[in-house]
């Protein structure tokens, strides 16, 4: 679904930066912010299909943001990216409805996967964590073979 908008928050330059290049070189439309509170005001401009944010920012974070959009009548999907390691962190973004959480650093393959997926209304937490590089998700524990 190339061409879909989508708002990226997050307050590092250079990970901004290059997220919003390879987004935009597949040819969805990235729009960025370095705040939740700039990220919001995006969020009301363009009304995305797909909010990008980080967890933890100055002026406010990704936790507030997927607050505020759980207000809206027609909220857009979201990913939670994050170099936090914590589960709790990523079982209160699913509980928000955070359709994936990526932990950094992460392949720019897996992203552009999980956006598709995010994008297509498919949980992506699921079927994109098998083909993730070792560690570079926060998952869930495979369940034992008998």
């Amino acid at each position: 679904m190339a061409g879909e908008r989508i708002v990226l928050i997050e307050d590092d330059r250079e990970i901004q930066s290059t997220l919003k290049t390879v987004l935009s070189e597949v040819g969805y439309r990235v729009s960025t912010a370095t705040n939740g509170v700039d990220g919001q005001k995006l969020i009301q401009e363009e009304t995305p299909a797909l909010v990008i944010t980080d967890m933890m920012m100055p002026r406010m974070g990704g936790f507030p943001v997927m607050e505020y959009l759980k207000t809206l009548d027609n909220p857009p999907r979201v990913i939670m990216i994050t170099a936090n390691e914590g589960g709790r962190h990523k079982a209160y973004a699913e509980m928000l409805g955070a359709v994936d959480y990526l932990r950094k650093p992460f392949a720019m393959d897996v992203l552009i996967d999980s956006v598709q997926k995010a994008l297509n209304h498919e949980d992506s937490s699921e079927t994109a964590e098998a083909s993730a590089p070792l560690g570079n998700r926060v998952g869930k524990k495979k369940p034992k073979s008998d």
